[in-house]
């Protein structure tokens, strides 16, 4: 009874109160099914942190980051009325020639969807709308355990955000199940309609539009791309065991893009190179951000300034 009294005294009340707090949030949203966007976690995020103690800390580093997550989202939403020419046909003669010929998304709809939902189309749209929570989720572990790192994965993410809009802005590129409902090409199917149907979901294209505004962006795939970047950064914090560890999620998302029609081969093949590249640079940039920022400071704090002249 004193080993068990001990036990209780000791757990920190707050602990309890958030565990009850997330069981309630994840319930509410199984229960009305709806989207987990940037801002709305990040509210439920401050509530977390603020019971914890931690709300201050929280504020001063995620602040940043969702207001930039934020303005990519808006920019890319009117990325379609700065150029209206959409491009179709380009990635379908690309994935053409990469297989000899077949498109790779109506093969493996051929292969795999037999008019109904099976176990493998709700993993693969998981990891799909994955994309939403991922980031913001990996952004709380880095700052709570690889704080020093945050500053360099929040570069990279934009880096790798805004490479992505700029291209939606040069090149806006339709998915397979858009030019398959222009007939520009043969049927593919759109499956994420069968699986939020599954959920008891009609009118999924309400549901799309608060997913993706822009329906032309799809070259590069930021869904191919933040997987590969985030197990990026896994291996550079954590090292190569849990790399391979996590390496089923972008392999997964590869594959589930295509099969699902949201994206093309070349889509995907694009993204990784993106990531890669956003991976690379992002040391770069954060150096060249942070002489930049204390430059800046200096100028604005006479302190510093009769300090820099001497």
């Amino acid at each position: 009874m004193q080993k068990l009294y001990a036990y209780f005294r000791n757990i920190d009340i707050r602990h309890i109160i958030a565990t009850v707090y997330i069981a309630g949030i994840v319930t509410i949203f199984v229960a009305i099914r709806t989207f987990w966007t940037p801002d709305i976690m990040f509210l439920i995020l401050l509530g977390l942190f603020l019971i914890l103690g931690q709300a201050r800390s929280f504020i001063t580093y995620f602040l940043p980051f969702v207001a930039l997550i934020l303005s990519y989202e808006k920019l890319r939403s009117l990325a379609t009325h700065i150029n209206k020419h959409v491009h179709y046909m380009e990635m379908v003669h690309v994935d053409r020639w990469l297989t000899g010929g077949t498109l790779p998304t109506a093969w493996l709809q051929q292969h795999w969807y037999h008019g109904h939902v099976a176990w493998y189309d709700f993993y693969f749209y998981f990891l799909y709308m994955m994309h939403f929570v991922v980031p913001v989720v990996l952004a709380v572990i880095i700052w709570k355990y690889r704080t020093k790192e945050y500053w360099f994965y929040i570069t990279a993410l934009v880096i790798l955000s805004y490479g992505g809009f700029l291209t939606y802005v040069l090149f806006p590129a339709a998915p397979p199940w858009l030019a398959s409902n222009l007939g520009k090409i043969e049927p593919i199917h759109r499956i994420s309609s069968d699986v939020w149907a599954a959920f008891g979901v009609k009118n999924f294209s309400a549901y799309y539009q608060q997913l993706s505004p822009n329906p032309v962006a799809a070259m590069p795939s930021l869904h191919a791309a933040y997987p590969l970047l985030f197990t990026l950064i896994v291996r550079k914090l954590w090292g190569n065991r849990a790399f391979l560890l996590t390496l089923f999620y972008p392999i997964s998302i590869w594959i589930g893009i295509v099969y699902l029609g949201e994206h093309y081969v070349v889509d995907a093949l694009a993204g990784i190179l993106y990531a890669i590249l956003a991976y690379l640079s992002a040391p770069y940039v954060l150096r060249f951000a942070q002489k930049m920022f204390r430059r800046i400071m200096t100028l604005h704090n006479p302190i510093l300034v009769r300090k820099h002249h001497g």
